[in-house]
């Protein structure tokens, strides 16, 4: 497998990505493109290709026809409002950069040596832009029918998963729901930081009940991030349910004084 370095990581070519993903490109600079973070093009300002940003526009737009009109076909019984919840759910930043970790898109990342440092392979905004940017490319390659073959095997096993969790939900009502149920109130959501650059933030949001942390999440935005959290704390709420229910009578931590102390 054809490999370049950056520090001492091994990075995967976009031939080799290709050939693992089984992804036909006739045009392999526009995957090339696909791949490539500003953060990169800064630091080797040789490079004659664009970065991602503009593939990342086109993708999340084929993105949001082609997953509308597979749900149109697969679920003809759904209402208008059901189908758009479950396009939206498949189509966030937390399932899009779901998608991208599966495919192991972080091994393929060009990306600069201060983001490549800084955890962006793994950093949900980036992976879900690149996602995107990848969608995009194939596209301008190869049209839609390749795209719908590439995402539609993802699309099944997670709108199944979606279904049974009700993920399609907000999960800021359905945490609210929840928490006000066992006798706490309302979550408060923080955001805790705030990184990247201009044209592309990123958002790290807290939800605390009853004074403790319960969930953290990540997005584009203040309010993908805390939905991102609520759903994080949910699943905390789930588990601990399942291991030790009486343990929710009281949230963990809230006997240490250290959980309770101001930021």
């Amino acid at each position: 497998m054809k490999r370049s370095t950056q520090g001492a990581m091994e990075i995967e070519s976009p031939q080799a990505f290709a050939r693992r993903l089984n992804l036909q490109f006739t045009r392999i600079s526009l995957l090339t493109r696909a791949l490539t973070h500003r953060s990169f093009l800064n630091e080797h300002p040789d490079e004659t290709l664009e970065d991602n940003e503009r593939l990342e526009f086109l993708g999340d737009a084929v993105l949001d026809f082609l997953v509308g009109a597979w749900l149109y076909k697969r679920f003809p019984e759904l209402r208008e409002g059901d189908l758009t919840r479950l396009r939206s759910a498949l189509v966030c930043t937390e399932q899009l950069a779901e998608f991208a970790n599966q495919l192991h898109f972080g091994n393929a990342l060009r990306l600069g040596r201060g983001e490549g440092e800084g955890g962006g392979r793994q950093r949900r905004a980036l992976l879900c832009a690149t996602f995107e940017a990848v969608v995009g490319a194939l596209y301008l390659d190869s049209g839609l029918e390749a795209v719908s073959r590439f995402i539609e095997p993802l699309l099944a096993d997670a709108v199944n998963e979606i279904l049974i969790t009700n993920s399609d939900q907000d999960p800021k009502s359905l945490l609210q729901e929840r928490v006000q149920a066992m006798g706490f109130g309302p979550p408060v959501y923080q955001t805790v930081l705030t990184s990247g650059p201009e044209h592309m933030k990123s958002f790290e949001v807290e939800v605390k009940i009853g004074g403790c942390i319960y969930g953290r999440g990540e997005g584009p935005s203040k309010q993908a991030a805390a939905k991102a959290a609520a759903r994080a704390a949910l699943e905390r709420i789930e588990q601990e349910e399942i291991e030790a229910p009486a343990a929710l009578s009281k949230p963990p931590g809230a006997d240490d004084p250290s959980q309770n102390s101001p930021n």
